[in-house]
Formats: structure tokens, C-alpha cells, sequence
């Protein structure tokens, strides 16, 4: 099982490929990610750059692979869930109520995403290439409901948000379907939500609407229920052979649709590979920015805005750089302001 500094430390192995992919895939060099919808020509494209590489390969491989943080914490999620609402005894029966259930983790989320949104608001209508709001856009963002609007690309606005709804989603379809039910539920559900976007135009609008919304999150999400209710502790070498073929998994699945579709489960399992086999002073330093993840992740579009033009004009790593000191700092800060106000209040 995982301990809580693996926990941390695979939320930041997350959230160190997201937020460097929110930077990177907005460049325009760089070789674009398969998230939402599948076009081979990119996979092509990542196939070249390692094939030729550059000083910007790092960037590309960032960009196309760095997405893949975003089934990690679904992955924990899950397993949190599991591990507060079916595994400790003694919860109070109106802790899982479906209302109160879903009011709780509602204002969690909400409590999370609404200084960020109003901050990069701010940000972004004084710097170059505003965003035009509409008032449902708006609406959508703060209700969590975006995801399921039309054209989700250029509604969710600053883009990672969308993991917010996503995550209602999901506590909608675990309290309702999953919590406390036989793992039956979980493999159906993974089977109904995998083929509804196998079905799917690889490059459609259908599917890109349905990988916003939780039947593109379900596999990961039900991975990491399961891993907590059945998982095992593995010998090293296990632990290394499985880890070593799961990344190899992941690359390889990235050039066919279907097996792309899969991806996902094999980024969670060498994760967990690599945070059980890192020598223990790296586990603390990366469990460290695992702490931080969220305030990272709600605030680095902000700092993206800022310094993206520095990359874009010519000073790549530069740019990188700044973003990159500014976010943790910025995460660091608010982390700790949050964590002394609630100090204040106990």
C-alpha cells in the first residue's frame, strides 16, 4: 500500500508534469499531446523530435507526455476516498448522506479553484491576449458544470480548470455508483466508459466532449479504487520489472488509438512504481512539492500568462525558468498563508 510521503510524492510527480505541460504545449514549436482526442500525425511529430533531437526535446516530450499528471490524481482521489469512506470505521452517517457527501467535497473544490480563477481574471485582462467571458462561461466555471457545455476548448478558461469539474463529476459517480458496492460496478463502468470513446472518431468532436467529462476519468479513477481496496506490497524486482514496463506501455500505446485509450491505468502503475523505488531523500523532496500541488495548480496560469512571452520570443528556457521559480514560490506562499490562517482559527 502506499504510505502517505508516496502519496505526497506522486502528487508531485502530477502536478511537476502539469504544470510544465501548461507551459510547454502553448508554445508553438512544440510537439502537441494526445489528450482530449487522438490524431496520429502528432505521434508522428514526438517520433521525429526523439528521432532528431534538439535543445527543445525536453520541451516536446514535456508536452506531449506531461498531460498524463492528470490521471495520477484521479488515480489518488480514488484511493483517498476509499481509504476515509470505506476503510475507517466510525463515520458519522451524515458524512455520507449523498447530499452533505457531495455539498463537502463541492466546497472543497470550491474553496480551492475561486482564488485562483478571480486572480487569473485579474491577470488576464491586463496582459496581451485577453480571454472574451461570456456570462454562462462564468457561470459554468463556478457551478463546475463547463465541462458538459458545447465546445468545451473555448469555454474553460484558464484551461486546467476543467479538472474541477471533472472532479465533481466523479465524487457524483462514486457516491452514487461505486461507494461500498461490490468491484463489479467499477469494471462495468470502466467497460461502458471505454467503449463509448472507442466507438468515437478518433480526431471527433464527440469524443474530445466526452474526455472532458468523467467517462474519460473513469479508468484511472476506478484503478485507484480498486488498488486501495485489493492492493499488495510487491518484492523489488517485481516492483522494477512492472514500473520498467509500464513506461515502455505508455510510450508505445501513444501511437495507436486503442491502446491509447489504455494509457492511463499504465501511467498510474509507474508512478507507483517510481515513488516505491526512489532513494528516500528524493521521495522527501518531490513528496515536499506533492504538498504544495494544489496551490500550484490553481495558480500557475497565472505566472504562465505572465511569462509565456519571454519563451515565445526566442529566450525559451529562460522563460521556463522564471515560470517555473515564480509558480513553486507563488505555491509555497500561499500554501503557507492558507496553512496559518487555519492555525489561527483552530
Amino acid at each position: 500500500m502506499l504510505t502517505r510521503t508516496e502519496c505526497s510524492a506522486m502528487r508531485g510527480l502530477a502536478i511537476i508534469g502539469i504544470f510544465l505541460h501548461n507551459y510547454c504545449h502553448w508554445l508553438g514549436f512544440a510537439v502537441k499531446e494526445n489528450e482530449y482526442t487522438f490524431t496520429m500525425s502528432k505521434a508522428s511529430s514526438l517520433m521525429q523530435a526523439i528521432s532528431n533531437p534538439d535543445w527543445n526535446l525536453p520541451i516536446h516530450l514535456i508536452s506531449f507526455f506531461g498531460h498524463y499528471g492528470v490521471p495520477v490524481f484521479l488515480f489518488l482521489s480514488a484511493y483517498g476516498l476509499v481509504m476515509k469512506y470505506e476503510k475507517r470505521g466510525g463515520l458519522a452517517k451524515k458524512q455520507t448522506d449523498v447530499l452533505p457527501f457531495l455539498k463537502h467535497h463541492y466546497l472543497k473544490l470550491f474553496k480551492m479553484m475561486i482564488v485562483g480563477f478571480v486572480a487569473f481574471t485579474m491577470v488576464d485582462a491586463i496582459t496581451p491576449g485577453a480571454h472574451k467571458y461570456h456570462v454562462m462561461d462564468i457561470l459554468g466555471q463556478l457551478f463546475m458544470f463547463n465541462n458538459m457545455m458545447p465546445d468545451p476548448d473555448h469555454v474553460i478558461w484558464p484551461g486546467p480548470y476543467w479538472f474541477f469539474g471533472l472532479m465533481m463529476q466523479l465524487y457524483i459517480v462514486y457516491r452514487l455508483l461505486l461507494w461500498r458496492k461490490g468491484d463489479i460496478y467499477a469494471l462495468l463502468l470502466v467497460a461502458v466508459c471505454w467503449a463509448m470513446q472507442a466507438f468515437c472518431a478518433p480526431e471527433g468532436e464527440m469524443l474530445n466532449c466526452i474526455r472532458y467529462n468523467f467517462i474519460g476519468g473513469v479508468l484511472p479513477f476506478c484503478a485507484g479504487l480498486l488498488y486501495a481496496r485489493h492492493g499488495r506490497e510487491l518484492t523489488h524486482g517485481v516492483r522494477m520489472t512492472v514500473m520498467v514496463l509500464s513506461v515502455v506501455a505508455v510510450f508505445f500505446f501513444s501511437f495507436n488509438f486503442h491502446t491509447w485509450l489504455w494509457a492511463p491505468l499504465f501511467v498510474c502503475i509507474a508512478t507507483i512504481g517510481i515513488v516505491k523505488l526512489l532513494p528516500k531523500t528524493a521521495n522527501e523532496w518531490i513528496a515536499w512539492v506533492g504538498t504544495i500541488s494544489a496551490a500550484l495548480f490553481v495558480l500557475h496560469p497565472l505566472t504562465r500568462k505572465i511569462f509565456i512571452p519571454i519563451s515565445r520570443h526566442g529566450d525559451v528556457y529562460t522563460g521556463l525558468l522564471l515560470y517555473i521559480v515564480a509558480s513553486i514560490a507563488l505555491a509555497w506562499f500561499y500554501h503557507n498563508f492558507k496553512l496559518r490562517n487555519e492555525d489561527t482559527k483552530h
